[in-house]
């Protein structure tokens, strides 16, 4: 499975956020339809089935596509030394 794009993935975790405020605030049928929308990307883009799910992977895919310090550096070869998530 082809890992989506984190800056697809930060751009709708934050329309969800933003859509969650504003439906807390005021409900709007339009937001409403706006939200399940990004809901079930988000859904479909992490492989989950309910949206809190995908939000807690989304979470770890955009943690993961930081730098970190104390990440293995490549080997000579191009490879690293972390192993493969199967």
């Amino acid at each position: 499975m082809l890992a989506p794009d984190p800056k697809v993935v930060r751009r709708l975790l934050t329309r969800y956020a933003t859509l969650r405020i504003a439906q807390a605030e005021r409900y709007s049928s339009e937001a409403a339809r706006e939200l399940d929308d990004v809901s079930e990307t988000l859904c479909v883009m992490t492989g989950a089935s309910r949206v809190q799910d995908a939000i807690a992977l989304a979470d770890a895919l955009l943690d993961g596509a930081r730098p970190a310090a104390g990440r293995a550096a490549p080997r000579a070869d191009g490879e690293s030394s972390l192993p493969l998530a199967v």
